[in-house]
């Protein structure tokens, strides 16, 4: 790829930085290191999340074609890549909700695990698991309606709540995520290939680790429900007080000889997205790749760096570009009975603080989006912020403040045709923030 101008073609320089980050996240270029030998006997495919499609094409394409191929993957609606011609599918994949599980999910988790049933030590089970596993993988402990599962799910999501403890909940209210994947496999050999969309790469936390052991408790299960108000059924909480739904913990004898690979993270992208840019002429610089808190108050903080080396040349001398990745919330504010929703996900929102703090900074623009290429559940991956952006939504109208109010980035950049739309990358290494200074 070209790079184009950044001077004179801001925004587009800034969405072939998005681009050379998602490209490096894309399966099919990092899976062959990482994929077993054939097993003696049967190799059976599982797997969850937004790079689902993309990963099972990817060990389609790699695998042996004499070699027994065959299993079952669920992603998202719509995120299932083109079959490249001439190869032969050999892993089913379906299509199933997201954020918030639905019935197709439901079906697809149930016969997952069965199909992890009745295995031998002569089988491979390979797991591939990637962002938005959790709720396409969607399994409820015994108790637990499918209905229950999609409220408290958006309760999660509207609570402010971090991945980190949204998952917490997730699995110990699951039959097959926290380890218990793993634990139907039972004896066979479980290879997981991963790509990870949370702070730290923490693989317990990724989908909320099907296949992996959790180390969190019931008990801090109970303390995040009650911390964030989300109810849950009385007999559920009864369970989880008890500790009668414990998942699988670090050192059980199940994970023995398992193996898991991290094949694409965000730091990863974000170093893709740097050398992009130096090798345009423009100095880079990574900020983080584990970045958390709420959107719109992460994004007065790049503000504010960004004001700092547009007026002082400090930490960073002008020209340059300024990364940052990681996975921030979005707390959705009550409107008043009969008000329109608001539209938006976390980048959009994150744009909303930025465009706010800057004040119309000169020499700066930004663009952030979601690496899946999906902001929320809108069908952008997310926006462009310019020096001129708050002049020209003032010309129509529209203050920043009120849109804020009611988390409706999507409205605001929408109005502007700043919104950023990629379709599904077929990949997913969460948050990409990119803050051009001139």
């Amino acid at each position: 790829m070209t790079s184009p101008d950044p001077a004179t073609e801001p925004r587009a320089f800034l969405e072939f930085l998005y681009r050379a980050a998602v490209k490096r996240a894309l399966p099919l270029h990092n899976t062959a290191a990482f994929l077993p030998a054939p097993p003696k006997g049967r190799t059976i495919v599982l797997g969850a999340g937004k790079a689902g499609g993309a990963m099972a094409q990817a060990v389609e394409a790699l695998w042996p074609a004499d070699a027994p191929l065959e299993g079952l993957v669920v992603t998202r609606y719509d995120h299932t890549p083109p079959r490249p011609a001439g190869l032969k599918q050999r892993i089913e994949v379906v299509e199933a909700a997201h954020p918030v599980p639905d019935a197709a999910g439901l079906q697809a988790a149930q016969r997952i695990l069965a199909m992890a049933h009745g295995l031998t030590k002569d089988d491979l089970v390979l797991c591939l698991i990637s962002g938005g596993g959790s709720s396409l993988l969607t399994l409820p402990a015994e108790g637990l309606t499918l209905e229950d599962k999609q409220r408290i799910n958006r309760d999660l999501l509207n609570s402010g709540a971090n991945i980190v403890e949204m998952n917490c909940v997730r699995k110990h209210l699951s039959r097959i995520k926290g380890g218990r994947l793993a634990a139907a496999c039972a004896p066979a050999q479980v290879v997981t290939l991963t790509i990870s969309d949370v702070p730290g790469d923490d693989v317990s936390v990724i989908a909320s680790g099907p296949t992996v052991p959790d180390a969190t408790s019931c008990a801090d299960a109970v303390a995040i429900l009650q911390r964030y108000a989300i109810e849950v059924p009385g007999t559920i909480m009864s369970l989880l007080e008890q500790g009668a739904l414990e998942t699988p913990k670090p050192g059980d004898a199940l994970f023995h000889g398992h193996a898991v690979h991290l094949i694409a993270t965000p730091q990863q992208s974000l170093e893709a997205a740097a050398q992009a840019a130096r090798e345009a002429g423009i100095a880079a610089y990574i900020l983080s790749d584990e970045m958390e808190g709420e959107s719109r108050e992460v994004g007065k903080v790049h503000a504010a760096l960004a004001r700092a080396i547009a007026r002082h040349g400090q930490p960073f001398a002008r020209p340059c570009v300024v990364l940052s990745g990681g996975e921030t919330t979005v707390t959705v504010k009550k409107q008043p009975e009969g008000a329109p929703r608001g539209r938006g996900g976390r980048a959009g929102e994150f744009c909303l603080g930025l465009a706010q703090a800057l004040q119309g900074q000169k020499g700066v623009w930004a663009l952030a989006a979601d690496t899946d290429g999906i902001d929320g559940v809108e069908d952008n991956a997310g926006a462009f912020v310019a020096p001129d952006t708050l002049q020209r939504a003032a010309a129509q109208g529209m203050k920043v403040d009120g849109y804020l109010s009611r988390n409706d980035a999507y409205g605001y950049f929408s109005a502007l045709g700043d919104l950023v739309v990629t379709g599904p990358t077929h990949t997913n290494v969460n948050d990409f923030r990119a803050l051009l200074i001139l």
